[in-house]
């Protein structure tokens, strides 16, 4: 008796398509400042001309897939970590993180990372971090202006840059760290095309590339100093923060070297960075949604109020669908695959695109509609949201940001009355790799009166 076998939706044996994918002719000097600065127009209108696999040029000479096809990015995400390369995808990060960052390594390499950095964010830790961050928002939104616009974004990159000190340090006060904290602001603030100078020695020697190469000198002079104290003292297993965990771990492990520094610094710089800028951008898309629509504004006071975190977690993923802080995720190709009829050749970088599948109307009825009620329930199907990747190279800090911003939502909204400082949205545009409001999701706050209610105190 027959039986019918479904072909896999990506072959990586048998290759026997010689179609390459389609996509535009233009050059790669046009090319790459379109994907940089207004991917979020150019990318739909690439899917609607060449379909849910377009082939991209972009700058520094990488040929690049875009999938927007969510049975193809589940395909990837399921894929042999040793076809599929994330480390090597996300090469654009190596100058900023270095060589040995759990985000640019591969294989046994980054499961030697990851294992490390994973009891930083389990359940328990998460579970003692609960407090520290409730601290801080307390603190942050009562030094909120009432009645005069401010960029919510920049007020949320200050708290969450606290919050990830604290976690790595285990403070965040102190002449080296007060320097580490201006430092890593300028950092951050960075353009696509900054990050060409990331790539070409030559323009790291003139304007802004070489006070960036500075700053990121100086910034690693600090991280090391701070390794080198922390080697010294005598009560690392009493501490948790996750500098003091690291160097505690890896003496530990007697089939593995300890860390070196260099090891130790890619691991803290990429905490730092990626710590705190997406988590603060998700809440300032959040912040800007509520502040515009009243109706949803309304219900988020009232979780708050009544402690609904559910609730108020449904409105930052729902933030984080309809404004995708990262647009893509990279996988670059050690073998030839195929999709369909199309043959993606090794040494190709498969971008799956977070922003085209948050965006379809096929998995998200009504996309442009800000509307949290969808992560309520059951939410939305497997594999069409995924802001934190996928697979065995998803965020190892994504309960961490979720708790965060859950925790800093609710600080928020039961001190202070949002509103926008006008009711225009505003636009996205690039900055380093995450897309964040254009006007830094301006805000008008006033506070909020506490009264009693019959059963709890309230905060009208």
């Amino acid at each position: 008796m027959a039986t019918d076998i479904t072909p896999p939706v990506v072959k990586i044996d048998d290759v026997t398509a010689t179609r390459e994918p389609p996509g535009p002719r233009l050059p790669v000097a046009v090319q790459t400042p379109l994907f940089g600065f207004l991917r979020q127009y150019w990318l739909p209108r690439l899917r609607l001309r060449y379909g849910d696999i377009v082939r991209l040029r972009v700058y520094p000479g990488r040929s690049v897939v875009l999938l927007s096809d969510v049975e193809h990015i589940r395909a990837v995400f399921a894929g042999p970590p040793s076809v599929f390369h994330a480390g090597e995808g996300n090469v654009i990060l190596k100058p900023a993180m270095g060589e040995h960052s759990v985000l640019l390594t591969d294989e046994a390499v980054h499961l030697r990372a990851r294992k490390l950095l994973m009891p930083a964010f389990n359940g328990a830790s998460l579970r003692g971090y609960r407090d520290m961050i409730t601290e801080l928002a307390e603190a942050e939104v009562r030094r909120w202006p009432s009645g005069r616009a401010f960029s919510s974004h920049l007020r949320m990159q200050e708290l969450t840059l606290e919050v990830i000190l604290r976690v790595v340090f285990g403070v965040s006060r102190g002449p080296r760290l007060d320097e580490l904290r201006h430092l890593l602001r300028r950092i951050v603030d960075l353009n696509p095309v900054d990050l060409i100078g990331w790539y070409n020695p030559k323009f790291q020697k003139i304007g802004p590339w070489r006070r960036y190469a500075l700053t990121q000198r100086r910034v690693d002079q600090l991280l090391y100093a701070e390794i080198a104290e922390r080697r010294r003292v005598t009560d690392l297993d009493e501490r948790h923060d996750v500098l003091s965990r690291l160097l505690t771990v890896s003496a530990r492990a007697e089939d593995e070297a300890p860390l070196t520094d260099a090891e130790l610094r890619d691991q803290l710089i990429t905490l730092l960075l990626a710590g705190h800028e997406t988590t603060a951008t998700a809440l300032a898309w959040a912040l800007h949604e509520l502040a515009r629509d009243p109706v949803e504004l309304d219900k988020a006071v009232r979780a708050a109020d009544d402690g609904d975190d559910k609730h108020l977690e449904a409105v930052i993923k729902e933030a984080m669908r309809l404004h995708p802080v990262i647009s893509e995720v990279a996988r670059r190709l050690k073998r030839d695959i195929q999709i369909g009829d199309i043959r993606i050749s090794k040494g190709h970088t498969v971008m799956p695109s977070i922003s085209l599948v948050h965006s379809d109307s096929a998995h998200h009825p009504d996309p442009d509609r800000f509307r949290p009620e969808r992560f309520l329930g059951s939410g939305p199907a497997s594999g069409t949201w995924f802001p934190f990747g996928g697979g065995v190279r998803r965020c190892l800090g994504a309960g961490f940001s979720l708790l965060e911003a859950v925790i800093m939502l609710r600080a928020i909204l039961t001190h202070h009355r949002i509103a926008p400082d006008r009711p225009r949205r505003e636009r996205t545009k690039p900055r380093n790799i995450t897309m964040v409001p254009a006007r830094g999701a301006r805000l008008v706050t006033s506070p909020r009166k506490i009264t009693e209610s019959h059963n709890s105190t309230r905060i009208a």
